[in-house]
């Protein structure tokens, strides 16, 4: 390392403050690579001054753009080019040796000629556009990113080989010229030690604790699938009516475009599912680890997932997930799990039932199963892996 150049990273963390998992990833990504000492050194670029504590040993800059991207790049609506040229011409101010994008949700162009890694964490919207987006018009846009974001990045991260094969075929980013960095957990998720947390949990939600009860944790966007979970659970019920489902996300409607009325009134529609079915809205991570406990199993029907933060969270709380064989999951739940086709109502209605049906015996073996599975995703790994990407891309130059 004495010989080694130390690097002075840029990164773009105008999604830090994102409750989404682009965000969490930002994040728990950032103060991994920053308590390192690697041979790098990071400065972090804000659209507005960030709220809360930083990393140690960071550099912050912020530009002063009228918007944050959260405010400005949800639903039908975008960045304005002078969002883009503010932070555009933030980062060319700086002397980086290389510039670092960890979502291409926020990326925008660099007025300059050093390297360039973007992360892309999948290909959902190209594979998936009239399920992601509410108009054509933001479809092009986003089009339009994308091609840019793919030319200017010297080499691309993503988090799964599934996503990396994806990138190839849907945006046409060579898989030589992109690296893998598997995702971390927080060591916040865990199994609790005090079961009376997770029974208050329930009473909350009004579920008995001696019911099977279902989770789901994340977005409401149509490709997450919510709609064919829902269609298929008249069919549980019908053999199990003691199953419960809690779904736990942002019902505020103030972010990207979902499919939460259809879900609403599909319930309404449906008393039986409706008397069974739970929305805790947002939940911080206290309260998310103690649902992820409170569960016996988290239900995971996206037609695809880059990597599935959410699956190895359970995971790591010793909550078995039923998965949708799509996209990443298979590569990070393993063999710690049940799968189904996500297209498939039948298949995700039996796999519910072989679960609930298997008893303390398959519960118990999917749960230290997927403990076990969980401690091969550390985020110090997964910064280990982003700096192999940023020296070779260094050395690319």
């Amino acid at each position: 390392m004495a010989d080694r150049k130390v690097l002075h990273v840029g990164v773009d963390a105008t999604c830090w403050s994102n409750d989404r998992g682009f965000g969490r990833v930002t994040r728990e990504l950032i103060a991994a690579l920053a308590a390192r000492s690697q041979g790098f050194r990071y400065t972090l670029l804000f659209d507005q001054r960030p709220e809360g504590p930083l990393p140690e040993g960071v550099e912050v800059r912020v530009g002063a753009a009228a918007q944050t991207i959260s405010e400005s790049a949800v639903g039908d609506s975008s960045r304005s080019l002078g969002y883009l040229w503010t932070l555009g011409r933030l980062a060319s101010q700086e002397k980086f040796d290389l510039f670092f994008f960890p979502a291409v949700y926020s990326y925008f162009p660099l007025l300059s000629t050093i390297p360039v890694v973007v992360c892309f964490h999948d290909a959902i919207a190209e594979r998936f556009p009239e399920l992601v987006f509410p108009t054509r018009f933001n479809q092009l846009l986003w089009g339009a990113k994308t091609r840019l974001a793919s030319w200017q990045a010297t080499r691309a991260l993503t988090v799964s080989e599934a996503s990396a094969r994806d990138l190839e075929e849907f945006i046409g980013i060579e898989r030589a010229r992109t690296d893998v960095m598997l995702n971390g957990v927080s060591s916040r998720f865990r199994p609790l030690e005090d079961p009376a947390l997770a029974a208050r949990m329930r009473e909350r939600l009004g579920i008995a604790i001696d019911s099977p009860l279902l989770g789901y944790v994340g977005g409401f966007n149509r490709h997450k699938n919510l709609m064919r979970l829902l269609k298929a659970m008249p069919a549980v019920i019908e053999a199990r009516p003691d199953v419960q489902l809690a779904i736990a996300g942002d019902i505020s409607g103030t972010g990207f475009w979902d499919n939460l009325p259809e879900l609403r009134s599909f319930a309404n529609a449906h008393p039986e599912v409706e008397e069974r079915l739970h929305f805790t809205g947002y939940l911080d991570d206290e309260d998310l680890v103690i649902l992820m406990n409170a569960i016996d199993a988290l239900v995971f029907p996206s037609l695809c997932e880059g990597f599935g933060l959410p699956a190895v969270e359970a995971m790591r709380c010793g909550t078995p997930v039923l998965a949708s064989h799509a996209g990443g999951l298979p590569e990070v739940v393993g063999n710690s799990g049940l799968y189904y086709d996500p297209e498939d109502e039948g298949a995700i209605a039996a796999t519910i039932l072989e679960f609930v049906d298997g008893g303390a015996d398959l519960s118990e073996r999917l749960s230290a199963s997927s403990v076990d599975r969980a401690a091969m995703f550390s985020w110090d790994r997964a910064a280990a892996a982003a700096e192999v990407c940023f020296r070779r891309t260094y050395e690319q130059r």
